[in-house]
């Protein structure tokens, strides 16, 4: 029993693992579509995401179906429910990156200016996604809270974001349109920042068992090593 509850956990790793190069590879088009005017690289995104939605089923019910037949404990009940809320955030994930890919395209005829912060966030959500990523495939929890510590990064700059926004439009009626645009993309940013550090907080739960979401973590400078 305990060889088949083995195999049957890592056979779901493996396909978290794959379902997660597909979401970033989504985040990364869905941004270059904005960047570079694509509106192909728009259309390859939300083509995509039908893909990540059967897959979200698909290791969802394996994961009921350990449950119900192996009934794992300890470590490995903390293994099925990290691939639960994982699958779950990479699935909420890709479905930002598919919002950000049509905002991109209603952009793609303008010549309106995105903010340089928003630039910079973008970048650091999909970083702290990677390297949250990164931190469940390590079993690294100091490298997790390194993501969670990043979370107000982003917040701050999407409120930078829309005040400057805000301003553009107060000055020019005609920014209204693609300024909203703008805005909504750098909110689906932010909540993509948001699902990364879940699956960050996630880490610290399997390898810890503690649940660390709702705490107040260190802050950035006063971190303390996580034991493992």
């Amino acid at each position: 029993m305990a060889k088949h509850l083995e195999r049957d956990l890592e056979s779901l790793e493996q396909q978290l693992l794959h379902t997660s190069a597909i979401v970033e590879s989504m985040i990364d088009k869905a941004w270059r579509s904005l960047k570079e005017r694509n509106q192909e690289l728009s259309d390859e995104v939300i083509k995509t995401d039908d893909e990540v939605n059967q897959l979200e089923v698909r290791i969802e019910e394996e994961c009921l179906k350990i449950l119900a037949l192996h009934q794992p404990v300890a470590i490995d009940l903390r293994r099925t429910a990290t691939i639960l809320k994982v699958n779950n955030d990479l699935e909420r994930i890709a479905d930002l990156a598919v919002n950000v890919a049509e905002r991109s395209r209603k952009l793609s005829t303008s010549n309106f200016r995105i903010p340089e912060v928003l630039h910079r966030m973008t970048e650091t959500a999909i970083n702290m996604l990677r390297e949250a990523l990164n931190a469940l495939v390590k079993l690294n929890p100091n490298e997790a809270l390194g993501v969670c510590e990043k979370d107000d990064i982003v917040d701050r700059a999407h409120a930078e974001v829309a005040s400057e926004l805000y301003l553009i439009m107060r000055d020019n009626p005609d920014a209204i349109a693609p300024a909203i645009h703008t805005l909504s993309i750098s909110r689906h940013v932010e909540r993509i920042a948001d699902h990364a550090t879940n699956i960050a907080e996630d880490v610290i739960y399997l390898v810890r068992g503690d649940i660390a979401r709702h705490r107040h973590l260190e802050l950035p400078g006063e971190r303390k090593p996580v034991e493992s």
